[in-house]
Parts: structure tokens; sequence; C-alpha cells
């Protein structure tokens, strides 16, 4: 699916590395003439590939990388990288093989290599976030605030990739090990100080942030997701501890509000300090014990006012401009983290007082995309029973009137969380709408009607409406609320495609919702994004 992708970054002035330097660093074999021949960097996929590249074959769930080598020797590829058995596909293609025995598992180390961007190489500041929920939040947040000191950044967060001003639409959550890397030497090339870098835990399993040592780590939180890919909520949990390893992260700051929050500093490798809001804790005990304690003071439409308090009387009181005290969680992780990463406290508070809150931008969190008057309508990106109650209950304090939650669920992905998702919903909104989401693969009338289900077995008598596709459940959601009501459309946040059968459908939410409230008759303001959506 490589249409409505976006570009994958490389250096200005690319590297020029010797193959036979890169063959006697990683291979166990060599297959063809490898003198003479230079590479100026490394990629996965083809469709990126640019001449003078390398092109790293890897075994797929369905093929082989290999079988496209000759189309990577078409594309001006140098050098073929893969394992034993690519090794043999790859031979009519007339190119250099490097055999390696595991390609996926090697790549970091080879791109780190390629690009100069190990740890021992200058780099810039390294932040890198981990967690269920809050994580892409906490990465534009962190973001943000060294904006406001005057700190060239970068980002590379699920929503966008920034580079010392440049903003590109995000592919993946993190991206693979060779785009990472490249990356990571074009912010280097452009003289970005630090960088904020949201690692999943697929990224930790998947080697996407291998030959990356972070200055300081940060979790958020640990809960229902992600079993589509991992065995149970243990096997889920232990593929995040890697990154608070002295092979991952210098130091780490975690937050206690999740059960696992306590099991992270147990069990982390590096020195780590605590953070907690008690307010919305598992245990607000332990949440009050931790080094650092975010108390909320007022939550409004606008954002959420809090204060941080840590050691050595440190204390400030700000506002993050997003509703919700897990909001406010996030923002004092993301300060902590640059106190952590060697960033003044003076310096930090003076900028936050200076502005009087935190200035970022959250794209599709919590989203406020309405206008004065009218229903407020927030878009969210949202799409765990943790992360739907949170924020329900963040509008719920906020609005005077009826919330109405929209929503759909994600096809081909952990299913086991939908009668849960179904049961948050409902139980914390007074009208619920289910629609389709990215139905990829399934049935979308399928993967409603278990919603509904698990919407009806939790509340038999909520009033709840099912309308598809979502272009047509927004209308709707929008005419059945009114001036001090809101809509909270959890789900495609700042998506701007649907995936249907494997093809990304030019789509955007917050665009369909400022469309149905124009023409319910509510006025509306410009966006703040670019709008990708014209149907």
């Amino acid at each position: 699916m490589t249409d409505h992708l976006p570009p994958v970054l490389r250096p200005a002035d690319p590297p020029r590395r010797a193959l036979t330097e890169l063959a006697d660093r990683f291979a166990r074999d060599v297959r063809g003439d490898i003198a003479d021949v230079h590479l100026s960097g490394i990629t996965l996929a083809t469709a990126d590939l640019r001449a003078g590249e390398a092109f790293v074959a890897i075994r797929g769930v369905n093929r082989h990388g290999a079988e496209l080598a000759q189309t990577a020797a078409d594309q001006g590829a140098v050098a073929i990288i893969t394992d034993e058995a690519g090794a043999d596909l790859a031979a009519s293609s007339g190119l250099p093989v490097v055999v390696v025995d595991d390609p996926r598992g090697v790549l970091g180390a080879l791109s780190a290599w390629v690009y100069g961007t190990g740890a021992g190489d200058p780099l810039p500041l390294l932040f890198g976030t981990t967690g269920t929920n809050g994580k892409t939040s906490v990465s534009h947040l962190l973001q943000g605030i060294l904006d406001q000191l005057g700190v060239v950044n970068g980002l590379s967060s699920t929503a966008e990739r920034h580079i010392a001003g440049q903003v590109i639409v995000s592919r993946l959550t993190t991206p693979e090990a060779s785009e990472m890397h490249a990356l990571l030497a074009l912010m280097r090339e452009r003289h970005v100080e630090a960088v904020a870098v949201e690692v999943s835990a697929q990224a930790l399993s998947r080697h996407r942030v291998d030959g990356i040592v972070f200055d300081v780590a940060g979790f958020t939180n640990l809960s229902h997701d992600h079993l589509d890919d991992y065995a149970d909520m243990e096997e889920y949990f232990e593929a995040k501890l890697p990154l608070f390893t002295p092979e991952r992260a210098r130091r780490g700051v975690v937050s206690l509000d999740s059960a696992s929050g306590a099991r992270v500093v147990e069990r982390s490798g590096v020195p780590v300090v605590t953070i907690g809001t008690p307010a919305i804790a598992v245990d607000p005990d332990a949440a009050a014990g931790a080094d650092w304690v975010v108390t909320i003071d007022d939550e409004r439409q606008q954002g959420t006012v809090f204060t941080l308090t840590g050691p050595e009387g440190r204390r400030i009181t700000t506002m993050v401009p997003v509703i919700g005290p897990h909001m406010a969680a996030n923002a004092g992780l993301a300060i902590v983290m640059l106190l952590e990463g060697g960033y003044d406290w003076a310096r930090i508070t003076a900028a936050l007082e200076r502005d009087g809150q935190i200035r970022a931008h959250l794209p599709g969190r919590t989203e406020f995309i309405s206008g004065e008057r009218g229903p407020a309508v927030y878009v969210d990106f949202g799409h765990s029973p943790d992360a739907f109650e949170k924020t329900l209950a963040a509008v719920r304090r906020v609005t005077p009137g009826k919330v109405l939650m929209l929503f759909g669920a994600d096809g081909d992905r952990d299913a086991t969380k939908r009668f849960d998702m179904a049961r948050t919903a409902v139980e914390g909104s007074d009208i619920l709408v289910v629609t389709d989401h990215h139905p990829r693969f399934e049935d979308p009338a399928s993967i409603r009607a278990t919603l509904v289900e698990g919407a009806r077995r939790a509340r038999p008598d909520a009033e709840i409406h099912e309308f598809s596709p979502p272009e047509k459940a927004i209308v709707a959601a929008v005419g059945m609320v009114g001036e001090g009501d809101a809509i909270l459309w959890a789900g495609p946040g700042h998506q701007d495609y649907r995936d249907i059968r494997g093809v990304r459908t030019p789509y955007s939410a917050r665009e369909l919702a400022r469309r149905a409230l124009r023409d319910a008759g509510w006025p509306v303001p410009e966006p703040r994004w670019p709008v990708p959506y014209d149907d």
C-alpha cells in the first residue's frame, strides 16, 4: 500500500561508504565483486530506493524481499544485503550480494554505520517516549517546549515528522531503522539540538530503534492494546522494557499512574526518576509518593491548568492546551524529561511563565475544532478502552450538556479489545454513534455489529445509533446535539486516510466534522492544519 505515502527523508549530503568495509564488519559471505563499490544510503523498500543505495532484502510474511532484487537493480541499487535464501534469489540481478544471518536484526547497526548515527557519533539530544497511551502527546509537548526555549528541534511521532521547522506526515509510529537513522543524519545536518521520538513496543520488538541510545527515555502507562502483536499483556509489557536498558537509554522518567510504572522502575537497568498524577492514578498513594507530582488545578475547554512539584522545592503552575488530567500528566512527564536531559529548570520555567502555558499543537489529540457557538467537537486518535475512559471523562467535565461519542474500530487489529471499547464508550456518553474506521480486509458491518453488541450488553437502555460510512455518521451526530453539547470523535485523529482493502483512501475526520458543523449553520474557525481531503 504505497499510494498517498509521505516521502522518506535523507541527508542532503549523503555518506559515501565502501561496501568492502561494510562486508568486513557485518558479512558472513559475499557473492560478486564488491571492490570499488560505494553506497550512499540503505533502505528496506524498493519504493524508496535511490540510486547509489544498498537494498536490504528481508523475508516477509508472504514473500522474500530478495524477489525484488531486479527492481532494486533497475532503480540504481549498488548492492543487495540479505540472508542465505535471499542471496540465491538475488543472484540473477547481477548486483553484488552481502550475506548476513539476520538482515532485520542487523539493520539498525548497519544503518547507524552507514549514516554515522551510532552511540559514539555526534548527535542531537534524544528523547524517547513509550507507553500505551500518551506517547504521541508527550513527544509533541516536548517539541513545543523546546520551541519555547528557542531550541532547534526535531520530532518523530505517529502524527508527524519535524526537522528544524519542516513538517511531513508520518508513515509508522516509529520509522524502520534505515529511515530513522537517515532522519537523524538529516537532523544533525540541519543543526538540530534535540529530538523527541515516539517509541512503540513494535519498534523495540522489530529492531526499528536498534543502534540508537536515547539520552532520556520516558514511560507513560500500560493498558489493554496490541494483543494482535503480543500473546498477552505480560508479553506486551516485556516488549517495552528494553528501552530502559543501557543499550538503548542513559536515564529514564517513569510515570507511576498505571500499575506497570512501578514494575518498570524495578526492572530498569538505567537510573530513573518517577512522576505521578494522583487524580488519575490507579494507586493515588503511589503517585503522590513519586519524585515529581502533578496536581490538577482547573479544567477548561481551552486546556488544563496544573502544578508540577518536585525535589529541592521546585514548583511551577502552567497550562497544557488540551483538556484532561491525563494531558497534564503527559505535560509533566515532558517537563521532567527535559530537565533530566540537561535543560536548566530556571530556563524551562521562565519560558512557560513568559507564555502562560505550554505552546504545543497536538494533532488529533482531543483536538477542539468547532467554534465559539454550537456543540463542542473534539477529534481524537484514542483507540483503546483506557484512552476512551480518560478522554470521555475529560470532555464530560467541561461540557454542560450531553456528550455524544462517535467511534469505530480497526479491522485486522486487536479484536479482543472491541467489547471493552464499546462498553467504555457507552458508559461514558449520553449518545453513542458507531461507525467505520480502518476496516482493512475485514467486513466493516461485522466490526460495527460487534461494537453495537458490546455497547448494548453494557447498557441495554442506552441511545445507540449505527451509521456507515463515517461521512454520514458525523452529519447525523451533529444533528443530534446542540448548544452546550459535545461530540467526541475517537479513532481517526490526525490521519488523512482510511485503509479500505489495502488502499489508502483520502479522508480527514477533522475536515468532515468542520463541514458537518458548517452545513448545520454553526460557525467554524479556519483550520490549523493543511486540508488534504477533498471529495
